[in-house]
């Protein structure tokens, strides 16, 4: 089995430098966009010289700024002719502003993707009303107008109150084919109960099946088999003729001999319904366990956001419903093909490809987003799901964290941290700042009677390493009556510092072992291998001893991350 990727990056460079040509069979990308923003503000005019904003997770990064200004040349002199001159009629129509740097952005990432896909491949662009009906125009450039398939509605959200319009509750979805012989599964939604009441309404005196009666006929008149009168009944009188299904019902194999003989076949196996009140035509029986269900069209109603309740929900703010995503994946894939999310988040597409048997691709620009993905991968799958993939971009050294932490983004390098040891980011549910100290959590449960939620909590120092960090440390420990605290950290702590940490004592498992209450762990003592000190969990479906320490997929608190990192 080919191996799944998981990069860190930009998602330009990554697909230009890791993804050969026809290479990828499914595409899905929800790109970051500022939804919210007023709509004077994403089209006011900017001058170019604005200098760009640090990036930050959740915050969208297209502002038209010199970068932007470079982008928008570069694809105007680099890119096929379909999308240099879309990227210029846009500029006219629409001026220099955040929308115009927002395609810009877009552009050479459709580009790669295009070049990426295989012929049979297609592509599902997810996005915001606003910039939708821009995007398809920049599709057309890339994919070709004759290759749009559908502009798919979802429905995210309940009507709501809106100032002076409609009540926005829809996002869009741009379906496109790279060719004509895209994958195209068929797939069927759910018969409503009121669709079943309505045409289900009769029942076999046999079996109790519910049926449906369907016409065995169709229009026009034949001079062969199919129009000659069978038991009585002459289609021709009426302009018809027997028009059969070519498929196998209840094991009944209608693909040989003529129409007369299947007809009789039929009816031996009951599955001729007779009118006695009505016109006295006989009638194929559908039985509703039969149905393949429902045509699904282009407007989808019937798959809800994720509430906050919901088990799968993680907190970030773009997350996306796993049936959204696993309807795409089956409609336009096979298992064993590759899908490819370039924006992954907090990993949606790459949950739903892992489970429904397909290779995934995922790409994305934080920390964060790895960290995530990485958790829950082990929540849904185990310790064994590790080695199903690869991440690609992270640091591998200690020169490398150090870079992360001092020169690039210090938010990030916490966020990678904590993926190093499977914690989870905390949400501040306050300001930033007012996180009390704790960085991330982890839980366990090493309690078969009680089942008890137990917990580890972190703190990411990557700064320099003071004594008041280890007894700050200490305090929250105390404070939050957690098992374990962690101090994660990028120097290597004094000999009274972990004096310090070993004097806070040992957590004793019901197991009987014993583990310190306190620990200090450097970045390089992680890339090296070494792990919490922290009782084996049991395994929650069946309350054993599990070889290794697994978090609960359900606990809130867990699923439950920063927007930005405290302020060291």
């Amino acid at each position: 089995m080919a191996e799944n990727l998981l990069f860190y990056g930009d998602n330009l460079d990554v697909l230009r430098q890791h993804l050969k040509d026809d290479s990828v069979d499914l595409i899905y990308l929800d790109p970051p966009f500022n939804s919210n923003a007023d709509y004077n503000v994403l089209f006011a005019e900017q001058d170019g010289t604005r200098a760009a904003a640090q990036i930050k997770a959740f915050k969208d990064t297209w502002r038209w700024d010199q970068a932007a200004a470079f982008a928008f040349h570069d694809v105007v002199e680099n890119a096929p002719s379909g999308v240099s001159q879309a990227m210029q009629a846009f500029r006219t129509l629409i001026g220099e502003n955040d929308m115009l740097a927002y395609l810009s952005m877009m552009a050479p990432r459709l580009v790669e993707l295009h070049r990426v896909l295989k012929p049979t491949g297609s592509i599902y662009l997810h996005c915001d009303p606003t910039a939708s009906h821009y995007l398809k125009l920049l599709m057309d450039g890339v994919f070709g107008a004759k290759n749009f398939l559908n502009e798919i509605i979802w429905k995210r959200t309940h009507a709501h109150g809106s100032s002076k319009r409609f009540g926005p509750v829809g996002d869009t979805l741009l379906f496109y084919a790279k060719g004509n012989k895209y994958t195209w599964t068929d797939p069927k939604g759910e018969h409503s109960q009121e669709y079943i009441n309505k045409k289900f309404t009769y029942k076999d005196a046999s079996s109790g099946r519910l049926f449906q009666p369907i016409t065995l006929t169709g229009s026009g008149t034949r001079n062969g088999d199919s129009g000659k009168p069978w038991r009585g009944v002459d289609p021709t009188s009426s302009g018809r003729h027997w028009a059969l299904p070519g498929w196998v019902v209840d094991g009944l194999n209608l693909e040989g001999g003529g129409v007369q003989e299947k007809l009789d076949a039929l009816d031996e196996a009951g599955m001729i319904y007779w009118p006695v009140k009505e016109d006295g035509k006989p009638r194929l029986k559908h039985y509703l366990d039969q149905s393949s269900g429902e045509v699904l069209g282009a407007v989808w109603t019937d798959i809800p956001p994720i509430n906050s309740q919901a088990a799968e929900r993680l907190g970030y703010p773009t997350q996306k419903p796993e049936a959204l995503l696993e309807r795409i994946i089956r409609a336009s894939s096979n298992e064993g093909d590759t899908v490819l999310d370039p924006f992954c988040g907090c990993g949606t597409t790459i949950a739903v490809a892992q489970r429904t048997n397909r290779q995934w691709i995922g790409i994305d620009v934080t920390h964060l987003a790895i960290t995530l993905i990485k958790g829950r991968l082990l929540d849904a799958h185990g310790p064994d799901v590790t080695k199903t993939y690869k991440v690609v971009g992270e640091p591998t050294t200690v020169h490398d964290a150090w870079t992360l932490a001092h020169e690039k983004d210090r938010y990030q390098f916490q966020y990678w941290s904590l993926g190093l040891v499977g914690a989870r980011p905390l949400q501040a549910d306050q300001k930033k700042g007012a996180d009390k100290g704790i960085d991330g959590r982890l839980f366990f449960h090493d309690d078969a009677e009680t089942a008890k939620s137990k917990q580890v909590v972190f703190s990411v120092k990557s700064g320099a390493l003071k004594a008041d960090d280890v007894r700050a440390i200490s305090h929250v420990l105390e404070r939050e009556k957690a098992e374990i605290g962690v101090l994660i950290t990028m120097d290597d702590p004094t000999q009274k510092m972990r004096t310090d940490a070993a004097s806070v004592g040992f957590y004793k498992s019901p197991w009987g072992t014993s583990h310190p209450r306190l620990q200090i762990l450097t970045v390089a003592e992680l890339l090296a291998g070494k792990k919490i000190d922290m009782p084996p969990s049991l395994d929650l479906r069946t309350f054993k001893k599990a070889p290794k320490a697994k978090k609960e997929a359900t606990h809130k608190d867990q699923f439950l991350m920063l927007e930005e990192p405290r302020e060291e």
